[in-house]
């Protein structure tokens, strides 16, 4: 099943979003629900958190009074954090039983306020935050909940801020607007992303780049390897595996083909397969079917052979590149990349070669690179540079 994030700060519409996901169909869990049901009388869970606070957060018929507990932790570091040792791990547990009961097709959509504070992002295959402009939120607060403004305030204040938000967001949906733009933002990626997505996990099917144009180079590109690297780590945990940023994405300012490559360093091809094959794929990078390996440099010295996984993402295209730590093809995805990091000149021809690779063949991703000479010869001056220098992968 597809796992979908949702966050957003205090009074940015989010249950707005959530209650539209799940009008088209999506399975819906709230964190907030979650969290009242593990701290309900009787539960363990409220026991704890009574020895913990004393009986001043319960109200008069023994339930959590849930005021009564904010205004003890909101402005406590300490006493927040005693808080989520104690609920977090319930709320994660029934969040698990829950994701187990959906459908094997279900799109499941975890509506979770505190998301970038507990660091769930890699946990999913997609994260989306709603965004809104503080001064819209505090309106919607004090209009809707009635809370005054130097409450809201320090609401918004105690919650990650828009920017840590954007970090690991692979969708942002504005909400300073209507109602109806909102639902036609979640519309538009419920039909487009979500759906298709769900599919491909479900059948482990890889989203091909399509038509090859030139692009300019996008800033955001390192953003979006980060959060793939993340979601990646997760899921080949408790192996630390190195996974590094390669290919054209990789060099700051060189315009390239929208595909993010990434390296994903094992001891040895054994170790590429079956499990980690597995925990690729239900992540959302199934294997591309076939036998894959890299021209060697210099030409003609055998085959690097290695083992390609994709994205199941239709909005994130990726090459994901299982290499033997220290083998040729895993030494020369570094250095190239290091090599034009350092050299504008370098970088420079690089561009001018790729653009005429791409007029000559515009249908065919990465073609003609294996074989150009141009190739061949980058390979000499980066190892020459890669001796001058010392530089090590």
């Amino acid at each position: 099943m597809l796992r979908v994030g949702l966050t957003g700060g205090i009074g940015s519409g989010k249950s707005a979003v959530a209650a539209r996901l799940v009008e088209r169909g999506a399975v819906l869990i709230d964190a907030d629900r979650v969290a009242r049901e593990v701290v309900a009388p009787g539960t363990e869970g409220l026991a704890e958190i009574v020895a913990a606070f004393s009986e001043r957060v319960l109200d008069a018929e023994g339930a959590l009074d849930r005021a009564a507990l904010g205004a003890v932790v909101f402005a406590d570091e300490a006493a927040r954090r005693r808080l989520e040792a104690i609920t977090h791990p319930r709320v994660r547990a029934r969040t698990a039983a829950l994701v187990a009961s959906a459908a094997p097709d279900a799109i499941v959509v975890n509506d979770v306020p505190l998301l970038v504070e507990v660091g769930l992002a890699p946990t999913y295959h997609l994260v989306v935050v709603v965004q809104t402009a503080v001064p819209t939120r505090l309106e919607r607060l004090a209009r809707d909940r009635g809370m005054d403004r130097a409450e809201a305030e320090r609401r918004i204040a105690a919650q990650a801020d828009d920017g840590r938000r954007r970090a690991v967001a692979d969708v942002v949906l504005t909400n300073d607007g209507s109602l109806e733009a909102l639902h036609a933002q979640v519309d538009a990626l419920w039909r487009q992303r979500l759906v298709p997505y769900e599919h491909n996990v479900r059948e482990r099917r890889v989203v091909r780049p399509g038509r090859v144009d030139r692009a300019e180079a996008d800033p955001s590109w390192p953003e979006q390897y980060a959060r793939l690297a993340a979601r990646i780590r997760h899921a080949l945990a408790p192996a630390d595996l190195r996974i590094d940023h390669v290919g054209p994405t990789a060099v700051p300012g060189l315009a390239a083909e929208d595909v993010i490559d990434v390296q994903v360093a094992v001891p040895s091809l054994a170790d590429a397969d079956g499990t980690l094959t597995d925990r690729l794929a239900n992540a959302g990078f199934p294997r591309v079917p076939g036998q894959w390996w890299d021209d060697p440099r210099p030409a003609g010295s055998g085959r690097w052979e290695k083992r390609l996984h994709g994205s199941a993402d239709p909005a994130r295209p990726v090459r994901l590149h299982v290499r033997v730590t220290g083998s040729p093809g895993w030494r020369y995805a570094l250095l190239m990349r290091d090599h034009l990091r350092a050299d504008p000149d370098h970088r420079a021809a690089y561009l001018l070669v790729k653009r005429e690779l791409v007029d000559a063949a515009p249908l065919v991703s990465g073609s003609g690179t294996a074989r150009d000479p141009w190739f061949d010869e980058e390979y000499l001056r980066a190892e020459q540079w890669a001796a001058q220098t010392g530089w090590r992968p």
